[in-house]
């Protein structure tokens, strides 16, 4: 099966799902397919069953009875019946579904928002288990099942635990955001400047370029300001109430006026959770559960200290959500009257490149270390990258190392590859050097450095001549401006 030409990368699910499409054999077989909302699982999965012939049903958000009813009417068009399947119950239906492949080699079939009839039906996973169980095979055809659904946590206890489709599943497949290599070439923007401010907004979600903005992208660095108006802080566009409905959408989120109040103290830049409670106003202990499910739904990530095991960071996976927090949110009634975008965007740049840009420069640095720079530039095989704090007992203070890359060398020994600090808006000169090679000097002396650990300087503005002169004549000093984050290694 051909990709469709339509179709941006996808390449590796493209590939997943029509191996699982032809899987050969007489027994049916279960796949799950999950991500977030808005990354094209559903023109994905429309696409494998039409290229195969397949049978697809997107489920809603309605009862037992109208899913059955409308369950049974598209499985019908799919097997040309002249009337409805009348399904009382999903025993029935499923019983239905596992006889669609019975003209001839596997068939693909669909059940996207699969959540939507678990809900409604809770006995729904242990009816499919039951269909796939060796006693029932010899009445089922080569079904390729796939279930799809957007509610991360649901997804993922599908096939988790003692869970009824535990071990039963020959696909778990999960779609992600585009990186922002990938996000920059589907936006069409090859300055880079233009692309990481861009992604710092929108990030790698593929709808917000094609339905949400219509194809509306910035031109360049001089039409950026005014693309932010026009498209993202713009009340008649779609991406200006997004942010809100995301949390709405996640039936895990019940609450969502506490969920929205701790990922705004995230966005304020607290990201520990004694920092999240005290902006609050709550004690730690309060915020386990709400922090524990914003993580499972993927609002949120939780990473450990590159230095020190005791402590962690809690950062907003999702850049539109972060932007919304940290500027649009508290200038909301402004926004909502038309006219009023422009003069609040003057006055939000400062906290937009501080609360937003800053940390998000930082992520991306971290991502390119891990995946698209090559070995030769940290000095060793990277196997896990994070930021950290280094503690200085002698100036009693500690100081934030945004990219520390641990690695193994040659000898197969994991050691401190590099440590880097990430700067968007300053010109880096020879003083950031000295700060990155005085932390060196800390971390060298308790063990965990060496001599050779390489210094790591990003700027998206550039660097002053000196600092140049000093990487060129050292190789351990390594300059990373936007240009080659997005084309270089």
């Amino acid at each position: 099966m051909d990709k469709p030409a339509e179709m941006f990368d996808r390449d590796f699910e493209w590939a997943e799902l029509t191996r699982f499409a032809a899987l050969p054999g007489p027994r049916a077989t279960l796949g799950v397919v999950s991500g977030r909302r808005r990354q094209g699982k559903t023109f994905l999965l429309d696409a494998v069953a039409r290229a195969s012939g397949g049978f697809m049903f997107t489920a809603t958000e309605t009862t037992e009875t109208d899913a059955l009813r409308q369950f049974g009417e598209a499985l019908a068009r799919h097997r040309d019946q002249p009337t409805p399947f009348r399904f009382t119950h999903w025993d029935e239906a499923v019983t239905e579904l596992m006889r669609i492949a019975d003209r001839g080699g596997p068939t693909i079939a669909v059940i996207d928002e699969f959540p939507f009839l678990a809900k409604a039906s809770p006995a729904l996973p242990s009816i499919i288990q039951r269909a796939l169980d060796p006693a029932a095979q010899h009445t089922n055809t080569p079904v390729r099942l796939l279930l799809c659904g957007s509610a991360l946590s649901f997804m993922g206890g599908l096939l988790a635990g003692n869970a009824p489709l535990r071990g039963r599943a020959g696909l778990e497949l999960v779609v992600p955001t585009l990186d922002f290599r990938l996000a920059a070439e589907f936006w069409e923007i090859t300055d880079p400047r233009t692309a990481l401010l861009t992604h710092a907004i929108v990030g790698g979600t593929p709808a917000y370029r094609r339905e949400f903005t219509q194809g509306d992208t910035p031109a360049g660095p001089h039409d950026f300001d005014a693309w932010v108006t026009r498209a993202v802080l713009n009340p008649a566009r779609p991406l200006f109430r997004e942010a809100r409905y995301l949390l709405a959408e996640e039936p895990e989120l019940h609450d969502t006026a506490l969920y929205h109040s701790v990922l705004a103290a995230i966005a304020a830049g607290n990201a520990a959770r004694g920092g999240i409670a005290d902006y609050l106003g709550r004690k730690s202990t309060d915020l386990a559960h709400p922090l524990s499910v914003l993580q499972d739904v993927g609002m949120i990530t939780h990473e450990a200290d590159a230095f020190r095991r005791n402590r962690s960071a809690y950062r907003i996976a999702e850049p539109l959500i972060a932007f919304y927090h940290a500027v649009m949110r508290p200038a909301w009634g402004d926004l909502e009257r038309p006219g009023r975008a422009p003069a609040v965007w003057r006055r939000a740049q400062s906290t937009f490149r501080s609360k937003v840009v800053g940390p998000h420069f930082e992520q991306v640095c971290r991502e390119w270390a891990r995946w698209h720079a090559s070995p030769a530039t940290h000095g060793g095989q990277v196997t896990r990258i994070a930021s950290g704090t280094v503690n200085d007992p002698a100036a009693k203070t500690s100081h934030e190392v945004d990219v520390a890359v641990h690695g193994e060398t040659d000898s197969g020994r994991e050691t401190l590859l590099a440590i880097g600090e990430a700067k968007w808006n300053d010109v880096m000169g020879k003083g950031h050097l000295e700060r990155l090679q005085h932390i060196r000097a800390l971390l060298t002396a308790r063990g965990t450095a060496t001599d050779v650990t390489r210094l790591q300087c990003y700027s998206g503005t550039g660097f002053t001549d000196e600092l140049r002169h000093l990487a060129e004549n050292d190789p351990a000093i390594q300059l990373i401006d936007p240009v080659r984050l997005y084309r270089g290694d």
